[in-house]
C-alpha cells in the first residue's frame, strides 16, 4: 500500500522498490521520510536502497536485455505497454494524490502531469510499432561494384534513467517508456524528494502488466551515490537525465570513461521577449501565470520578461497587478494554483536569490517573502523585480521559483542580446502583433524552443532539447524515440 489514501494525504507508509520482478525493501532494511510540503509532515516513508541494490537492479536489467527476446519483439512490447497504459490509467487518482503529496503539484493543474503522460504512454507504444527498424538506403557504388546498404536501426541496450523532483511522474514515463518501446532494458532511479512517484510505477508494472523481470527495475534512496553508481555502471550503456547543469556536468563525467550515451535536460534561464507592438492585456497576465504556476518550479517557464523601454511602466503595472492576484495556497483546494516550493532548502534558495536582486539594485515591486496567511508549508509570495541587471546574480541564475525579472530593452537588437547572455539555452518566448517580426527575433534566440504568442512549442510530437548549457539530445518527436536506437548500417549485394 501507499502511504496516501486520503485527501489530507499524510498518512503512514512504507513503499517498496521493483528489482529483477519483485517489490524489495533495501538490501540494508533501511527507509527514509518523504515529506508533504504544504504541511511540513512525513507522509510516510520509502525503502532506503543502497549501492548494492542498483548493482542489482542493473544486473537484472543486463541479464533482460542479453538473455530475453524483449529488444527484438514488438509486438510484446506493444502489448505490455498498452497493458501499462490502461493500468495508468486506472490507477490515475492514486498517483494524483501521490504527486500532490510529494510535490505539492495544485490539483487544479495536475492534470498535465498525471493524464498528459498517460496519454503518452499510448501515443509511444503506437509510435514504436509502426517505426520502420529496417530501412533500405538504396544502391550505392563502391569500388567492388554496386552495393545495397540496410539500416538496421536497434535498441542501445541498458538505459539509467535519474529523475528530478519538480514534475516526477511526467519525467519518470517520459524517460523510460520510449527507452522500453524501443527495445531496451531500464533502471530508473527517483528523485530523493519524490520517491513514491517512481515506486507506484514500479508496483504497477509488477503487479498490472506482462513485462517480464529485469526489464523494468526501480530503485529509491536518499544516497547521492547510489544514483552515481548507475551513472558510472559499465553495464549501462545509456543515462537520460533531467535536473541541474551541474548534476549533468557530474554525469557526462560519470559516463566518461565508458563513453555512455548521455541524454540530458538541464537548467535554463528563459527570456519572454515582449515586442513594443504586443497585446500587453494578454501576453502579460498570461506571463505572470506562466511565472508562479507549479510554483514556478520548471526548468521551461519563461522566468526573465524583456520589455520596450517605451512600453516599460505600463508593463509593470500589468505584470504587478497579476502577479498580486495569483491563486496561491493549499495545493488540494481546487482553484488554487500556486503550491508551496517542494522543501524547506529549496524555499531558502528562492528568498536569497530575491534579496540578492535587491542587494543588486532591482525594485521589488510585489512579493518577496512568505505569504502572511501561509505561514505553514514552504510557501513563497509571487515575486516580481523591475530594473533587473541583465549581468546580476538573479538574471543569471536558475531560480525555480514564483519569480520573475524584468529588464527594460531599446531595440529589437538589444532584447536578443540580454536574450542571449545567459549559459542557458532551454526555451523562450516572443510576443508581437506581426508573426513574421516575432519568428525573425525567435531565430536569432540562441535556445532549443521558443513559443510566439503563447503557441507552445512542447508537445509530444515534437523535438525538445536544449542548447549550451541546457543539454545534449531531444526528447519527443521522431528525434526523441530515435535517441534510444543505434544504427547499423548493413552493406549486401544489391
Amino acid at each position: 500500500m501507499t502511504a496516501v489514501e486520503s485527501d489530507s494525504g499524510v498518512l503512514a507508509g512504507e513503499e517498496r522498490m521493483l528489482i529483477d520482478g519483485e517489490l524489495v525493501h533495501a538490501a540494508g532494511g533501511a527507509f527514509f521520510d518523504v515529506e508533504h510540503p504544504a504541511s511540513e509532515q512525513v507522509a510516510g516513508r520509502v525503502t532506503d536502497g543502497t549501492v548494492a541494490d542498483m548493482e542489482r537492479a542493473v544486473g537484472a536489467a543486463r541479464r533482460a536485455f542479453d538473455n530475453t527476446d524483449w529488444s527484438r519483439d514488438v509486438e510484446f512490447r506493444y502489448h505490455c505497454l498498452m497493458q501499462l497504459h490502461a493500468a495508468l490509467d486506472r490507477n490515475k487518482e492514486r498517483l494524483r494524490r501521490i504527486l500532490i503529496t510529494e510535490v505539492g503539484c495544485p490539483v487544479t493543474v495536475s492534470g498535465s502531469q498525471i493524464e498528459s503522460p498517460i496519454e503518452e504512454v499510448k501515443h509511444w507504444a503506437e509510435h514504436g510499432r509502426a517505426f520502420d527498424y529496417l530501412q533500405d538506403n538504396g544502391v550505392h557504388e563502391t569500388q567492388l561494384g554496386p552495393a545495397r546498404r540496410k539500416l538496421s536501426y536497434e535498441a542501445i541496450g541498458v538505459v539509467g534513467a535519474i529523475t528530478p523532483w519538480n514534475v516526477p511522474f511526467y519525467l519518470n514515463i517520459a524517460e523510460t517508456v520510449p527507452a522500453l518501446m524501443a527495445g531496451n532494458t531500464v533502471v530508473l532511479k527517483p528523485a530523493q524528494l519524490t520517491p513514491w512517484s517512481g515506486s507506484e510505477y514500479g508496483r504497477i508494472v509488477a503487479e498490472e502488466t506482462d513485462i517480464p523481470a529485469g526489464v523494468f527495475n526501480v530503485v529509491t534512496s536518499n544516497a547521492n551515490e547510489v544514483g552515481a553508481a548507475l551513472s558510472a555502471d559499465p553495464r549501462v550503456d545509456m543515462i537520460t537525465f533531467t535536473g541541474s547543469t551541474a548534476t549533468g556536468r557530474a554525469i557526462l563525467a560519470a559516463g566518461a570513461p565508458t563513453v555512455k550515451k548521455t541524454l540530458l535536460e538541464l537548467g535554463g534561464k528563459s527570456a519572454h521577449i515582449v515586442l513594443d507592438d504586443a497585446d500587453f492585456s494578454s501576453a502579460l497576465p498570461l506571463a505572470a501565470m506562466m511565472a508562479c504556476v507549479m510554483s514556478g518550479q520548471s526548468c521551461i517557464l519563461p522566468s526573465r520578461i524583456l520589455l520596450p523601454r517605451s512600453r516599460y511602466d505600463e508593463g509593470l503595472q500589468i505584470l504587478a497587478a497579476s502577479m498580486a492576484a495569483f491563486p496561491v495556497g493549499d495545493p488540494w483546494t481546487p482553484g488554487n494554483m500556486q503550491g508551496p516550493q517542494i522543501s524547506a532548502t529549496q524555499r531558502q534558495k528562492v528568498l536569497g536569490l530575491i534579496q540578492s536582486g535587491i542587494d543588486s539594485g532591482a525594485r521589488l515591486l510585489t512579493g518577496g517573502g512568505v505569504p502572511e496567511n501561509l505561514t505553514t508549508g514552504y510557501y513563497t509570495q509571487a515575486t516580481l523585480l523591475a530594473d533587473v541587471d541583465p549581468d546580476s546574480q538573479v538574471a543569471q541564475e536558475e531560480i525555480f521559483g514564483p519569480v520573475l525579472t524584468v529588464t527594460p530593452y531599446d531595440s529589437d537588437e538589444d532584447a536578443i542580446a540580454i536574450a542571449n547572455n545567459s549559459i542557458y539555452g532551454l526555451s523562450g518566448e516572443v510576443s508581437s502583433a506581426d508573426p513574421e517580426r516575432a519568428l525573425r527575433v525567435a531565430q536569432r534566440m540562441r535556445t532549443g524552443n521558443v513559443s510566439i504568442n503563447a503557441k507552445s512549442h512542447f508537445g509530444i510530437s515534437s523535438p525538445f532539447g536544449g542548447t549550451k548549457q541546457s543539454g545534449l539530445g531531444y526528447r519527443n518527436g521522431e528525434q526523441g524515440y530515435m535517441e534510444y536506437l543505434d544504427i547499423k548500417t548493413i552493406g549486401m549485394p544489391a
